[in-house]
């Protein structure tokens, strides 16, 4: 599918499907699993419109600073508690803000979010992510000076795929 074929989900869908699956995995019906060697992770759904995924994080694993190339989404902590640094303000000019985001918390973001996220914490833990439209890229960035700089993309569907290590010139 072509992105911008089939209308995205708005904010609000996202958390719903988040919160539907994290319901599921409360009640069981999901399994979960735990690496340590790296995060596990699965798809749960996915159409045209929404691509839904379970991830496990044990203590230290953690994304890249990260968007979705151009999807929104939120996600849910089942279990355990993340730990979020976010970019605040413009590519020029902003800062990273850390937030721990507990377990029942939900973030929702829109198509330039930028983020890091990662478990600190010894107890796994267990979260549901949501993209609309569905992931089929990332760019991946480092600070310098104040200033968000891309240092890689990567075209993918996978929110657990690893980052390029330079952008190709």
């Amino acid at each position: 599918m072509n992105p911008g074929t089939s209308p995205s989900l708005t904010l609000d869908e996202l958390t719903a499907w988040t919160h539907r699956i994290a319901a599921e995995v409360r009640e069981g019906k999901h399994e979960i699993h735990a690496d340590a060697s790296e995060r596990w992770h699965v798809r749960v759904h996915c159409d045209e419109q929404v691509d839904v995924w379970l991830i496990s994080w044990t203590e230290d694993q953690g994304t890249e600073l990260h968007d979705h190339g151009g999807s929104a989404g939120a996600y849910t902590v089942v279990e355990g508690q993340l730990t979020e640094v976010a970019w605040s303000g413009r590519a020029e000019g902003g800062s990273l803000v850390d937030v721990v985001r507990a377990s029942g918390e939900t973030v929702v973001f829109g198509s330039r979010y930028v983020h890091d996220v990662r478990n600190l914490h010894p107890e796994t833990a267990v979260s549901v992510h949501a993209y609309s439209p569905p992931l089929s890229l990332m760019h991946f960035y480092d600070v310098d000076s104040g200033r968000l700089v891309q240092r890689a993309a990567a075209w993918t569907d996978d929110p657990e795929a690893p980052a390029p290590d330079r952008l190709a010139s």
